[in-house]
């Protein structure tokens, strides 16, 4: 991106080619010219490093803001990579920050069969700038999905690999701007490049497959103390899924029972409503009456999703063919790309004297 007369930044197409061949750590033209004499000009090459690492770009028409970005933005991506999966041997996307963690989560749900490294990846401050993030941010993932077997949709950001699903976005200032508040990273670079493989996926067994179809008609609805009936009826009656982002550990109020009627009400007519927590870290648990009385008219717990992983995952869940309504609700709950850790276990205190002899 570059300012435009206005001083705002836009998305310039037919530059970034260019910019990434200025780069030496980005492309190495004599190693190209040597080994690849014939080559196009979106075909580039690394400088020797770890391994070998020839990468190829394909620039998008018209380029997005990705606050700008769609469901049928996610489904192009989703075709290009099922279309090139064979010949590469992992896929690096480049993308804006701001809804960067939808789309990662999102592809995780819509690929079955992954074998293979998918990195999503951005910068805080744009390449052209001097002081970008972005050429490190793009050199750490062409590396890691160049060179190791990382079977996952990835975000790689300020030096850390984290789980696709697993990602949100928590600065708008710092270089550090995501997080995995719930699961530890999957690799780091450093002066080594550490990979966490006790917390990387294994391979799914099945056939590489993509699954295009989304249902759109879904929504996020955070909860805030003025809530009246009126309003969460008026805001369910259009969708067939609901994320709604609660307090604390699940909870809403539970003294008010025409609001918790609105919720089972839409449920009985077929709304599928996900419980995730308006917190950064921990999960929805049901362990006050608060959080309890969801559970019990048929919300679903969201676990520890994060409301990307929640709101993707129904999405996709939502277009599955030939699926019950009670299939649908039991995928929602399983864990089937990571995304969520179900057995999370809470404590109670007990006082203890300690001058007492045992």
């Amino acid at each position: 991106m570059k300012p435009n007369d206005a001083g705002a930044y836009v998305p310039v197409p037919k530059e970034f080619i260019n910019r990434l061949k200025s780069i030496p750590q980005l492309f190495d033209p004599e190693l190209a010219n040597a080994y690849f004499p014939n080559r196009d000009e979106n075909d580039l090459v690394l400088p020797e490093s770890k391994c070998f690492i020839v990468y190829k770009l394909r620039e998008y028409d018209p380029l997005l803001d990705s606050s700008s970005m769609t469901p049928n933005d996610w489904i192009k991506i989703a075709k290009d990579i099922e279309e090139n999966y064979g010949n590469f041997d992992g896929f690096v996307i480049l993308h804006g920050t701001d809804t960067l963690a939808y789309t990662s989560s999102v592809l995780s749900f819509m690929i079955e069969g992954l074998q293979k490294p998918i990195i999503v990846t951005g910068a805080q401050i744009s390449i052209y700038e001097t002081r970008s993030d972005a050429m490190d941010n793009i050199l750490g993932s062409l590396i890691l999905s160049g060179c190791y077997k990382i079977p996952e949709v990835c975000v790689f950001f300020a030096n850390k690999l984290f789980r696709g699903n697993r990602t949100t976005k928590i600065s708008v200032k710092k270089f550090a701007a995501f997080d995995s508040p719930n699961y530890d990273i999957l690799a780091k670079i450093q002066t080594l490049i550490t990979l966490n493989n006790n917390y990387i996926r294994k391979p799914d067994a099945g056939p590489f497959k993509v699954n295009t179809n989304l249902n759109t008609n879904v929504g996020i609805l955070t909860f805030f103390p003025t809530m009246t009936p009126s309003m969460l009826k008026l805001f369910l009656q259009p969708f067939d899924g609901i994320v709604i982002r609660s307090y604390g550990s699940g909870n809403i109020p539970s003294n008010q029972p025409e609001l918790i009627q609105v919720l089972k009400n839409a449920i009985e007519r077929g709304l599928l409503i996900i419980n995730t927590t308006q917190c950064l870290e921990g999960a929805v648990s049901g362990i006050y009456e608060t959080g309890k009385i969801l559970e019990d008219i048929g919300v679903i717990s969201g676990y520890d999703m994060t409301p990307e992983a929640a709101f993707t995952k129904l999405s996709v869940v939502l277009a599955y063919p030939h699926l019950s309504q009670q299939e649908r609700i039991q995928m929602m709950k399983s864990n089937i790309r990571g995304e969520l850790t179900s057995n999370y276990t809470y404590f109670s205190c007990i006082k203890i004297n300690l001058n007492q002899k045992h």
